[in-house]
């Protein structure tokens, strides 16, 4: 933990440091002569040093931030010559695995990863019907490679960092099909971003836990169930005094809760419906 607090802190203390060292040499250089000396040629020297050295280290982290967020569109990247060549569905599960998720194909109850192998390439016929992207670095541009899955029901977004308000708005895709959705733990996702979920008529479950730029939560979710009145919802919950409204969203069965910090949507019973 203090090792991930210190690589946070450290561009800004380099930023407010450069800043700082920089008028300290300027202030020596430049001052009155009548007033104070001039700097040896050493304590110049050593300041100018330093002046370019934080100057060496913003750069240097700027650059890993450019070179993240390139990565990260790069990947994102619609994948033509896989479309063209497996297919639509196998080209989105192809997608899923390269950003280091999990897939669930139709028919089946287990989920899949990379280390399981690329056996269903051989079969074109087959579709997603499962998509575990937790932690992941998706885009809006990403989601091009699954808008076209008409038999997704199982979406987990929960903690990717680049999710924001324009991504979920292209979840109207997924409105027929899509029944379990996490958003846990997504920094960027806002009230904006939520309203937009009100054409997933479907939805049976939904994950709004831990949404830092959310504010206002409780109204929120009272939003939130006006919309998707079918829909049990996790997260934003009311608070101590307030009584619950009866809960009708087991119509199609139980869903079993076993969320732990936005875990995912795969340790939760698939919904009978």
């Amino acid at each position: 933990m203090s090792h991930d607090l210190s690589k946070m802190a450290a561009p800004m203390l380099f930023q407010h440091s450069r800043g700082f060292v920089s008028l300290c040499y300027t202030s020596l250089r430049y001052r009155s002569k009548s007033t104070f000396p001039t700097p040896g040629p050493v304590r110049s020297k050593f300041l100018q040093y330093l002046c370019d050295r934080f100057y060496d280290i913003e750069t240097i982290v700027d650059f890993g931030k450019r070179l993240r967020l390139w990565n990260a569109q790069r990947k994102n990247r619609y994948n033509i010559q896989a479309k063209n060549h497996f297919g639509e569905n196998i080209a989105a599960a192809v997608f899923v695995l390269a950003l280091k998720g999990s897939i669930r194909l139709r028919g089946k109850t287990e989920w899949e990863d990379q280390k399981g192998g690329l056996v269903f390439l051989q079969d074109k016929d087959t579709c997603l019907e499962g998509a575990n992207l937790s932690g992941s670095i998706i885009n809006y541009d990403g989601l091009d490679n699954l808008v076209n899955q008409r038999n997704l029901k199982q979406l987990d977004l929960s903690r990717c960092p680049y999710i924001d308000d324009w991504s979920l708005s292209r979840l109207h895709n997924f409105a027929d099909t899509l029944q379990e959705l996490s958003l846990a733990g997504c920094p960027q996702v806002t009230e904006r971003g939520l309203a937009c979920l009100h054409q997933l008529e479907n939805l049976r479950f939904l994950d709004v836990s831990d949404l830092p730029s959310v504010r206002h939560k409780e109204l929120v979710r009272i939003l939130l169930e006006e919309m998707l009145p079918q829909c049990h919802i996790v997260g934003m919950n009311y608070p101590a005094g307030v009584d619950l409204p009866l809960d009708s969203n087991k119509q199609g069965g139980e869903i079993e809760e076993e969320h732990q910090g936005g875990a995912g949507i795969q340790k939760k019973r698939e919904v009978s419906i």
